[in-house]
Formats: C-alpha cells, structure tokens, sequence
C-alpha cells in the first residue's frame, strides 16, 4: 500500500511550501497555535486553484476541547457546507460530549454533508481525548468514517507507537489509521515500521521572522526565546526530507 506523508498546513503559503516540497495531501487550517481551527474560504479557494494536492479542511471552531454548544454546533454546519462548496476534498472534524464519548448524534449531521459530496470524513485528533478509545473506533467504523488522526492517546506518535500498532492490526482494514503529533524525518519510518500504518501527519514546522512582534513593551509573540519574534511556517526543505524517509523501501 502507498505511503503517504499529510503536511499540516496554517495558511496558503504553507501549502506552496508543501506542494514545493512534494506533498500529495494537505491538512488546512488557521491558527495553529490554538491546535487548528477552521480556515477561511478564501485561503481554501485559492490554493484549489493553485495548487494540485489533495486538501482536508478543519472544521473546529475554537481552541480547547470539542464539546460544543448548540450554537457553536450550528456554525459547524454552515461551515461544513462552504468548505465543500470552495473544493475541500474532505473535512476534519470530531465532536465529544461531555463524559468524553462520541457525540453520535453531531458526528452523524457532519458526516453526512461529507458524504452528500463525496468526500472523505477524517475524525481528528478529538481522537486522543475519548473516554473509551475502542468503543469509538467501531462507532467511527460503523458510521462511515474513512480516517482517524490519533497520536495513539500520547502527546507524541512515537509515545503511543503501542497503541498506534494495535489500532493498525485490528482496525487497519477497515479505517485508515493516520499518526500523528512529533512525526519528522528523524522517526517516520521507525514509526511506520514498528506500527505497520502507512500514513503520517506532519507539520514540518520551521520559523520565519516579523519584527514588529514586540515593540514599546506590547507583544504578540506566539512563542518563546529565539523565537519571540518568529511565527511558525512549513518548509519545504522539511517536507522533502521526510517524504524521502516515508518513501524509502516502498
């Protein structure tokens, strides 16, 4: 089965790096510093225009967990539907209840706009966070879900490695399992080989500078030390390089 290396992107440019890098697929966010929120139709729009890779779009409409409100719930929807309307090949969602159990009821509305356009339905990393794990793989299984994106319920992918082989070993067939968090050039193929999954999910993060960050005491800086005055890009360097690991022996 092909191997397939999925760049987490935060904006149009990041895309171009991907493309340049030679990524196949991308995931599209905004605010990766908020863990991905839902990109703006705009920025979706152009790179369908410009770029030929494969696009999976964030439907979350706020940092911290993914329980949501009514309200938020009905955003979701509307979102949803734009999103496919500007050429997302598939949607990343994931709605919990409040005890951390799948949200069958939200789930089912989203996947069925995915569906109703033929596109691929992608549980993200709400995943890592569900009270029982393997219950919510066989509901995600059962309602159609074509992918799940999941560190193996451990900060990093290499942490759950354990976690990531069984789900690939019992569950592979039949949903596509995607690892995620940590994933760089330096672990891919470990990772791959020891789990047997064929997908990763990586950011390939590299930083740029914006010297007006901080200035007369007022900061925005998204991170710390060196990079006070930086905000984080995808390189294109970095994503070739872990192409050509994933790739190896293929």
């Amino acid at each position: 089965m092909k191997r397939i290396a999925e760049i987490c992107c935060g904006s149009y440019y990041d895309v171009k790096q991907a493309v340049e890098g030679g990524a196949e697929r991308v995931e599209l966010n905004s605010a990766l510093a908020l863990g991905g929120l839902t990109p703006a139709e705009t920025e979706l729009c152009m790179v369908k225009e410009d770029f030929p890779v494969k696009v999976i779009a964030m439907l979350r409409p706020r940092g911290a967990g993914f329980c949501y409100s009514d309200e938020e719930f009905r955003v979701m929807k509307r979102e949803c539907q734009r999103l496919l309307e500007c050429g997302a090949d598939g949607i990343a969602f994931g709605c919990l209840r409040k005890d951390a159990s799948l949200d069958e009821y939200k789930n089912q509305c989203i996947l069925d706009l995915i569906k109703n356009k033929g596109k691929e339905a992608v549980f993200h990393r709400a995943f890592d966070c569900t009270e029982a794990p393997l219950t919510v793989v066989e509901q995600l299984i059962s309602i159609g879900v074509d992918r799940v994106l999941t560190s193996g319920l451990k900060p990093k992918a290499i942490e759950g490695r354990d976690f990531l082989r069984r789900l690939q070993a019992d569950y592979g067939g039949e949903l596509q399992i995607l690892a995620g968090s940590g994933i760089h050039s330096g672990n891919a193929l470990e990772l791959i080989e020891y789990t047997g999954i064929h997908q990763v999910h990586s950011s390939c993060k590299a930083w740029k500078t914006d010297p007006t960050t901080v200035k007369n005491g007022v900061s925005y800086s998204i991170a710390s030390g060196r990079q006070a005055l930086c905000y984080d890009v995808v390189s294109a360097v970095l994503v070739r390089e872990l192409i050509k690991r994933v790739r190896t022996d293929v």
